[in-house]
């Protein structure tokens, strides 16, 4: 059975009778995570939790992208007329989601055909399940537009292999399918073709148990190759660089490399840092080092009081400068403030893991969790 509201919904509804299957559905927007949605997802997360008869979730997009993130342009807007605490609000949600996510009692499945961006990783990573295609591509770029990679990436960044999280983290750097597989950003590689046979295989599953669904998943699974350009064959330069403890030393580094070998991915990566935040890149790096000691509880709600603070702009107002240059006047000539990375203090970096000095404002409120599956208690 699937409801549309006559096609206006921004999440469809499909189901079966032991499964439920919601759709992101503003293929125009690349399904970006509207604050209607995000309010909706956690909505339909806790009724089907709450239903016996439902097993697992499964979550997708429609059209070419899974998700391209949040409508931050919406945000920016909201907090441009005078109040950011309607941004907060928009964050105290989409955090709360995706906490709601990595403590599910029931396996959710995402289907990540596509573009899989900032809020996009975190409406899925979290998740028990997450199937990349050829056609999948994800990455946090949030450095680029004067924000930080959140959604709880200080949790799932901080574990992959290496350093990997940190040189992802800072530079924005696409993963394609295979990469994410690798890294274990995606359980699962299914090539798109074999979609149509998958989904049908998982609306007729009658139990939560992870080994039965991960053996449905796995006849339609492959593991692809690598290719020869990936980042995945540098880890040895990434661990090298991106170990190092201040951004200066990491791209330092990284200069040091490229006096000793020409290689494109070395002048590539440098660009990206220095074309960056300054400001972003060091409560980034900071950020992704705290979240490797902490639950995903804690980083969630380290990052909404940075989030708070990035939406106030009283160290610098390079979020909305990022968006404007790159989403709304799409110049993508962004001028920062402070413009480089030794006009950033050390306690100018604590302000943004701080409390916020507002009487009204609160911590992020976490919702109780219980009957949690062990890899939801691992996270804890």
């Amino acid at each position: 059975m699937a409801s549309n509201d006559g096609g206006t919904d921004q999440v469809l509804v499909e189901e079966t009778a032991n499964v439920r299957t919601f759709i992101l559905n503003r293929p125009k927007q690349l399904n970006a995570l509207s604050h209607q949605m995000i309010s909706r997802l956690l909505e339909l997360f806790h009724v089907s939790e709450g239903d016996s008869n439902v097993k697992i979730i499964i979550l997708k997009g429609n059209g070419r992208a899974f998700c391209a993130g949040g409508d931050v342009t919406a945000v920016v807007h909201n907090v441009r007329q005078g109040n950011w605490k309607l941004g907060a609000d928009y964050f105290r949600e989409e955090f709360t989601l995706n906490y709601v996510m990595a403590t599910y009692s029931k396996p959710q499945v995402s289907i990540l055909n596509g573009i899989v961006m900032g809020g996009g990783l975190g409406a899925s990573v979290h998740g028990r399940f997450r199937v990349a295609t050829e056609k999948s591509v994800c990455a946090m770029p949030e450095t680029a537009l004067g924000l930080f990679p959140d959604v709880g990436a200080s949790y799932f960044y901080s574990r992959l292999p290496g350093f990997l999280g940190e040189y992802a983290g800072l530079t924005g750097a696409r993963l394609d399918g295979a990469e994410m597989l690798s890294c274990g950003l995606a359980t699962h590689f299914v090539p798109s073709e074999r979609l149509p046979f998958l989904e049908p295989a998982l609306a007729n599953v009658n139990t939560s148990d992870p080994d039965v669904i991960s053996a449905i998943i796995r006849r339609f699974s492959n593991i692809p190759k690598l290719k020869a350009e990936s980042p995945y064959h540098k880890m040895k330069i990434i661990d090298r660089c991106f170990s190092r403890e201040t951004i200066e030393e990491i791209i330092s580094c990284l200069e040091n490399e490229a006096l000793n070998k020409k290689d494109d991915w070395i002048s590539s990566t440098i660009q990206s840092l220095k074309k960056a935040s300054p400001t972003s890149l060091k409560i980034s790096l900071r950020s992704i080092r705290e979240g490797r000691l902490q639950s995903v509880g804690s980083c969630l709600v380290r990052e909404y009081r940075m989030a708070c603070h990035v939406l106030r702009g009283e160290f610098s107002k390079d979020f909305f400068e990022g968006c404007r240059a790159i989403l709304i006047d799409k110049d993508r000539n962004p001028k920062w403030e402070p413009s480089r990375l030794e006009l950033i203090r050390d306690d100018d970096v604590d302000c943004y893991f701080s409390k916020i000095d507002d009487e009204d404002w609160e911590d992020l409120k976490l919702p109780p969790r219980s009957n949690l599956p062990p890899y939801a208690i691992a996270k804890l």
